[in-house]
């Protein structure tokens, strides 16, 4: 049997799927207010407290301290360690993450 996921286009990209649970979306858990699914956060606007866009969200790294949101900048990617103390506020419906990112963060 050969089957095919959209978006995943290589053997090798396959593999890396191998171990990965699939949950259907009517079976996800109901979430804390301060909780978010990764691929919602995925493609959000990045702001600062003064309003100023610093960028997109374009994935989310487990880490061992915390998660790390990744933010393609106009410089690069830049990492976002997610702690309550830097994420202000997420608004899904606006795609919107506001930062208080200290000076140098998303530079």
């Amino acid at each position: 049997m050969l089957v095919k996921f959209q978006g995943v286009d290589t053997r090798e990209a396959a593999e890396g799927l191998r171990g990965a649970l699939y949950v259907t979306p009517d079976a996800l858990r109901e979430l804390d207010e301060s909780e978010f699914w990764e691929h919602d956060l995925l493609g959000c606007a990045v702001t600062t407290v003064d309003g100023a866009v610093a960028g997109e969200v374009t994935a989310l790294i487990p880490g061992v301290a915390q998660d790390l949101l990744e933010v393609q900048t106009p410089s690069g990617p830049r990492y976002v360690p997610a702690v309550k103390e830097l994420i202000v506020s997420v608004d899904l419906d606006a795609r919107r993450v506001v930062v208080d990112a200290p000076p140098g963060l998303l530079d």
